[in-house]
């Protein structure tokens, strides 16, 4: 019961959140960054849900584009980091022999450095912006997911039906993409829940941090960090960026809990 229980709750927040981010690219209750200093740090009203900032701008209205912009960045980067990744982990994990060695020995090298030190590397030659912080963030992760998928590609290649696909002739490309990738699949879709958790936590410290998306345009991440000077006198500011964050957080660790308890037979009650 419990685990349909996080699986619901799970689905529910992530759910909601990609709700939200697809109705903020037609529509917010406001403009996000238009400026009314008539109206700045207006306290949570019925006109405005959030309150409003420094600027007079709406933080519901922001919050919403925030989603967008922060479930952009988070679906690219997770795509980016799971194809690439797996497709290198894949070849080397199958093939084996000095091909894997090579690539072992990079990808450890990557590995050595936290993800978020990484992709600071990364911004620090390419800039901030949208498409560096995508990029860099996809460096960051790659190797995460080479390792899962070269892990599992070892492990079926000496499965019987492997050896009787290659046996009876067919190449080494239709054996990985027939045979052994399907069966690396469950590691790979909870792999891919949780980093797409880790994703927006890196993008939201990276925003708070000035390297990524470039103001006015809003984040989770330049919205906490813009609330700073205003903590005892405007509180609203932070709490509403800290409680999505937060909240997407709890819902994607929740469903991928979930996902890992479904997918890992060893976790099957028996």
């Amino acid at each position: 019961m419990p685990r349909r229980a996080n699986a619901a709750i799970g689905s529910i927040l992530i759910g909601a959140l990609a709700i939200i981010a697809i109705v903020a690219t037609f529509w917010t209750p406001y403009d996000p960054v238009g400026i009314n200093l008539r109206a700045r740090l207006q306290p949570p009203s019925f006109a405005h849900g959030f309150g409003t900032d420094e600027f007079g701008r709406d933080v519901l209205s922001r919050a919403m584009a925030g989603a967008n912009a922060s479930v952009a960045v988070a679906l690219s980067t997770v795509a980016i980091a799971i194809v690439v990744g797996a497709a290198i982990g894949l070849v080397a994990g199958y093939r084996r022999g000095a091909l894997d060695r090579i690539v072992m020995a990079v990808n450890d090298a990557m590995l050595a450095f936290p993800g978020i030190l990484l992709a600071l590397a990364v911004l620090v030659v390419l800039g901030a912006g949208r498409f560096a912080i995508i990029l860099a963030l996809s460096v960051a992760y790659i190797p995460s997911t080479l390792r899962v998928v070269r892990s599992s590609a070892m492990s079926v290649r000496e499965r019987e039906y492997v050896e009787a696909s290659r046996m009876i002739g067919n190449s080494h490309v239709y054996t990985m993409l027939r045979h052994v990738l399907p069966n690396c699949l469950a590691p790979l879709i909870v792999l891919a829940t949780s980093m797409l958790g880790w994703v927006l936590l890196a993008e939201s410290a990276l925003s708070f941090l000035g390297l990524g998306v470039p103001p006015p345009a809003p984040t989770w991440g330049n919205m906490l960090a813009s609330s700073r000077p205003y903590m005892q006198s405007a509180a609203w500011l932070e709490i509403a960026p800290g409680l999505c964050i937060a909240l997407t957080l709890l819902g994607v660790n929740l469903l991928g809990d979930a996902l890992r308890d479904r997918l890992d037979p060893r976790l099957r009650p028996i």
